[in-house]
């Protein structure tokens, strides 16, 4: 690897560590909801959502990002209003008062560099560079540029959910991996240009050095798109209040404009 690419990469593991001991954190105030969110979701929706609800409320958002299963045991333990996630809420939860609302319906994209020439996988082609079986993109009839597998950590939503997608829980063979989901977005930026990487539709959309491939030929904008995750939110008991409003927010027109504009799919309640 030449020097400026392992320099690239000091500064993306730096940048892990910082972010695994100060998680991402946007204040609204120090009072009105406190809502601890699943990463992806943060960056697939809340940084402008939560802007948009502010400004026509006047209602002040304490708003910090997570992986899921954080985001949700927060709330659980009584540290915040609400949380969000990337993944159905545990049914035991449930079976205790704990209520989730779907928010809307997200394509987990599978993300290469621009400069990367490769457009289309099939799905099995996906689960294959995933366990390792192709090693170069040659193979799959694309560039000469040897394949660099990240992925998020094991415990995040969206490793989960591509396990269980696409993966068939077979094991991933992979390169690098990030603390938090949307990190993989900025090593495949900084990596050569066959690094490949799989992260919320919403959170890549708008980074213009890193494109979705189809599946199948199966673009992600189209409906049919095969890979899927939904975004929840979740609450102890029927959401009141300041939290009640905010919910109806995000699932009311204005809010289903912005998640449409971000690459997803509103959910019909």
């Amino acid at each position: 690897m030449k020097q400026p690419q392992i320099i690239k990469l000091f500064f993306i593991i730096l940048f892990q560590l910082m972010w695994m001991f100060s998680p991402v954190s946007q204040v609204f105030s120090q009072e009105g909801i406190k809502y601890r969110c699943s990463n992806q979701i943060f960056f697939a929706l809340e940084k402008d959502n939560l802007e948009a609800f502010s400004k026509e409320t006047g209602i002040k958002v304490d708003v910090k990002a997570y992986p899921s299963d954080v985001a949700v045991n927060l709330l659980v333990n009584g540290y915040c209003d609400i949380a969000s996630t990337a993944r159905m809420l545990d049914p035991r939860l449930e079976d205790n008062g704990f209520k989730q609302i779907a928010i809307c319906s997200d394509p987990l994209a599978i993300i290469i560099h621009t400069v990367c020439s490769m457009d289309n996988l099939t799905d099995k082609q996906v689960e294959d560079v995933f366990s390792g079986d192709y090693t170069n993109w040659k193979e799959l009839g694309g560039p000469d540029l040897p394949i660099v597998v990240v992925t998020p950590g094991e415990n995040t939503a969206a490793n989960k959910n591509f396990r269980r997608l696409i993966m068939k829980h077979k094991e991933i063979r992979y390169a690098i991996t990030t603390a938090d989901s949307a990190m993989v977005i900025e090593v495949v930026k900084s990596l050569p240009p066959g690094a490949v990487s799989f992260i919320s539709q919403g959170a890549a959309i708008h980074n213009k050095e890193v494109k979705s491939l189809s599946i199948n030929g199966i673009s992600v904008k189209d409906a049919d798109y095969p890979f899927s995750q939904v975004f929840y939110y979740v609450t102890k008991g029927e959401p009141t209040g300041y939290v009640k409003k905010f919910i109806e927010y995000t699932l009311s027109e204005n809010g289903k404009q912005l998640i449409k504009k971000n690459g997803m799919n509103p959910v019909i309640h």
